[in-house]
């Protein structure tokens, strides 16, 4: 029995039809004759989803209770036992109650494709683990159902269900998603047209992206080469030179020109050497590509034209850029160029642009270093060719001309061959040579000509001159070549050293562009790093990049070992042991970049509870003083009251109230701001945005003080603000409480507003001590009190408060020195689009008279 299929209706947001869809694929099976049922559907009140559920077959749903309730959840052992074809499992991302079969409703899924059952289950794109905090940053809100993301790339189709925002509105202002008394908080949170913009592009790229990974499996599959232009994307060929720049800007504009395209530089380096490439240069280059929002790949390929091409090939490119050729004019006779190459194999599937630029024509550099070692079929060919043919040709040609050259000179045409046969084959070819030529010399032009015997004992010196200066001058070339092999590849291999170095020290710290990094470099399938406890556990993946990584280092074609318990694994072709140095370098860079990885976890983990830590000493600091004093005030005050000792008149039973009120008031003043500053540190604040006056807002946030004690300047021609009225109210309340706190007696303070620019300033200005500059940004930490401040004025989160509350509305809050003395408080907000209001009548007397 093999596993069942799953398919996947993937939704941008809650009601674009998602369990629509699946109901009515749901009733096209059953129309065709196919076993459907309902595992579980929840239609939500929405009355045309339940009218779908009718003509279906639904598994009776399980009932549990947890904390006193009654839920309802899929059987799942009910539907295995139905065993059904197909079964329809609504919300894949669900959490299920405890006490139910799985923790997840994704695993109950899993349960049931392993049972052979074919799967259609829906989930919103903000359900995905990887976007958590994407959707989070963009709606405000965390998502705490979610399902890993390799469940819904595995799964064998992927549909989406697409709405435009203005229409999935249009729906919830219906009444067809949620019922009335929601619809208007939901459209002026979660379901706002910025927010369903946002939400529907990720779910667009996501699938694009999954299609674009269906569509490089069948290419592999099928052993499809040729490009399907489905997808514009552009490879740059860069060589290192000044005039990539100049190629890169030039791809940028031209994927400017078509939504959804991508830049690909590619730098092809050749495994033995390469020309002078600056890796200042590169390095440049790939910030450049970076920021253009691009991607840098660094290849090795020892013929430049078929690894770019192969390159562009592998990932479905369909357009190339290149610069015009650096080479001189007499330099084309060593061959047409790259660009000429490229462009003459690139076929029809391939578009390539040769783009001009300042360096063309005015030299390449140094020479292409040339390897002995890794001559390749061709050149190995050559050499014998040369070797051991043309001597024969060249025998031919002496014996039949009409002059005798002297056999002095006949020596020296052997011995040119022979050096020839060793710069183009090597040392065995040049050694063949030397014999065959010793060989013919004897029988063709030494006397008795014809034998291979010598008369004249000079001319037994002279063939063994020749086959020793023949082999010398073989071996010594051999020899030469060799050595610039070696450091033509040190020079390579320095090169890759260089970009893994300057990569660390740019702070490069993601363990899949490393590893994506290692599978370009050596031309590889896949690469996995693989980790274990100790030599009885088994291997986990640590990271891994490519097609079917490797689960063992004895199951790749390549493993390094990183210490006792680590290895890099390779898979796709047996490397040289010679490639193995460099990718030591990569592993160890591997190995440092997870430890790196869990050290910043780590880190940051440790961060966050010694913040928590310092919080609960300072929160604990404030309870055993700051909210005891009201406390026992409170306390005295009644226990004073309930006293049936003492008789107290009506005077003093007010003024004992009164105490009790003061202290319930700050009470109620302090947990109120320990809890904003609960919310702020745990970024739960989430601000409801619209367009207010202030004069509308202000006034409000002055009812915690005396009235004589604060002057209010507030223009009724401001423009009015982009703010959370609630958190403004909270904000002004803060810092006007604290200005109060500091001002002399009989000195109000001042709170005064004015427009600057696309900004509204609201200033709240006291005469009190002021306050050093150093101190001016601690003020705004938690539990700060400045100066002899008394130990009942506070807890110190007043001003912390208010600037959180300032910053989640996009505004600012900063202190100022007041000219003559005191602090100044500068509320910055965002002023609404459109004029300022006209100033309104005056609605006295005198003026409807006049």
């Amino acid at each position: 029995m093999g596993r069942g299929r799953l398919r996947i209706y993937l939704g941008a947001a809650p009601g674009v039809g998602k369990t629509y869809a699946m109901l009515a694929e749901g009733h096209r099976r059953v129309e065709r004759g196919g076993d459907v049922v309902v595992g579980f559907v929840e239609h939500h009140g929405r009355p045309r989803t339940e009218v779908m559920l009718h003509g279906l077959d639904q598994v009776p749903r399980r009932q549990l209770t947890h904390r006193g309730a009654s839920f309802t959840e899929m059987d799942v052992d009910a539907v295995l036992a139905r065993r059904p074809a197909v079964a329809l499992v609504d919300e894949l991302a669900h959490t299920n109650v405890p006490g139910s079969r799985n923790a997840k409703r994704w695993q109950d899924v899993e349960e049931l494709l392993g049972a052979g059952i074919d799967v259609v289950t829906t989930v919103n794109i903000q359900h995905l683990e990887s976007l958590g905090d994407v959707v989070e940053t963009i709606t405000g809100v965390r998502q705490r159902e979610t399902v890993p993301d390799e469940v819904v790339r595995r799964a064998d189709q992927v549909e989406l269900v697409d709405m435009s925002p203005q229409a999935l509105r249009r729906r919830m202002a219906h009444g067809n998603i949620y019922q009335p008394d929601k619809v208007d908080a939901a459209l002026s949170n979660y379901f706002r047209p910025g927010n369903l913009t946002a939400l529907r592009e990720l779910a667009l790229l996501w699938v694009a992206d999954r299609a674009d990974e269906y569509l490089q499996q069948y290419r592999g599959e099928h052993g499809i080469r040729s490009t399907w232009q489905a997808r514009e994307r552009i490879v740059v060929g860069l060589t290192g030179g000044p005039e990539g720049r100049t190629l890169i800007r030039r791809a940028s504009r031209m994927a400017a020109k078509g939504s959804g395209s991508e830049i690909l530089a590619v730098y092809i380096a050749r495994s033995d050497g390469l020309t002078a490439a600056s890796p200042k240069e590169l390095a440049v280059q790939r910030t450049l590509v970076e920021d253009l929002g691009g991607t840098f790949h660094h290849v090795i390929g020892d013929n430049v034209p078929e690894a770019l091409l192969a390159f562009a090939r592998g990932v479905n490119a369909t357009q190339i850029v290149l610069g015009s050729s650096r080479r001189k004019a007499w330099q084309y006779v060593l061959g047409p160029g790259v660009g000429a190459t490229v462009a003459r194999d690139s076929g029809p599937d391939l578009d390539v642009h040769i783009v001009t630029h300042e360096e063309v024509a005015r030299g390449r550099g140094l020479p292409v270093a040339r390897s002995a070692a890794r001559l390749g079929r061709p050149r190995i060919v050559a050499g014998w060719l040369v070797g051991v043919v043309f001597p024969v040709l060249l025998c031919l040609l002496l014996t039949h001309i009409s002059t005798d050259p002297g056999l002095a000179n006949d020596m020296l045409l052997f011995l040119g061959l022979t050096v020839a046969a060793a710069l183009l084959g090597g040392l065995w070819p040049a050694l063949a040579s030397a014999a065959f030529g010793s060989l013919l010399l004897n029988y063709f032009f030494v006397e008795p000509l014809h034998r291979f015997t010598v008369s004249d004992p000079r001319n037994i010196m002279a063939i063994s001159v020749f086959f020793g200066v023949a082999v010398s001058v073989a071996s010594v070339v051999d020899l030469a070549a060799r050595r610039t092999h070696q450091a033509a590849r040190l020079r390579a291999e320095s090169e890759i050293l260089s970009t893994l170095a300057g990569s660390v020290l740019r702070g490069e710290t993601a363990l899949d562009a490393l590893l994506e990094r290692v599978r370009e470099t050596f031309a590889m399938r896949s690469v996995a790093l693989l980790e274990r406890a100790d030599e009885r556990e088994p291997w986990t993946r640590a990271g891994s990049v490519g097609p079917a990584p490797a689960a063992r280092p004895e199951d790749a074609d390549v493993d390094m070992p990183i210490g006792d318990h680590m290895a890099l694994a390779l898979s796709g072709r047996v490397l040289p042991a010679e490639d193995r140095r460099v990718l030591g370098a990569f592993a160890a860079q591997a190995a440092v970049v997870l430890d790196r990885q869990r050290l910043v976890g780590e880190a940051e983990e440790a961060r966050r509870l010694a913040e928590g830590n310092r919080i609960r000493t300072a929160l604990l600091a404030a309870v055993s003083h700051d909210l005891r004093t009201p406390l026992a005030s409170i306390k005295a005050s009644v226990s004073s009251l309930r006293s049936a000792d003492v008789e107290w008149s009506e005077e003093d039973r007010a003024e004992l109230l009164e105490g009790i009120e003061d202290g319930a008031d700050r009470l109620d003043h302090l947990v109120g701001n320990l809890l904003d500053m609960s919310r702020l540190q745990t970024g739960t604040v989430t601000p409801l945005i619209r367009e207010i006056d202030l004069d509308e807002v202000v006034p409000m946030a002055l009812g915690g003080v005396p009235e004589d004690s604060v002057e209010l300047d507030v223009p009724e021609t401001l423009p009015m603000v982009r703010v959370d009225p609630g958190l403004l109210e909270r904000t002004v309340a803060n810092v006007v409480e604290n200005a109060v706190k500091y001002s002399p007696p009989g000195r109000p303070v001042l709170v005064a507003a004015s427009a600057l620019g696309d900004r509204v300033e609201v200033r709240v200005v006291d005469r009190g001590p002021g306050v050093p500059d150093e101190a001016k940004d601690r003020i705004f930490a938690p539990f700060q009190r400045h100066g002899d401040a008394p130990r009942g004025a506070g807890v110190g989160l007043g001003l912390a408060v208010a600037r959180g509350f300032a910053e989640a509305m996009d505004g600012t809050l900063a202190a100022e020195d007041t000219p003559g003395g005191g602090l100044t408080m500068v509320l910055t907000l965002r002023a609404a689009a459109g004029p300022p209001r006209p100033p309104e009548p005056d609605p006295s007397p005198t003026a409807l008279t006049a």
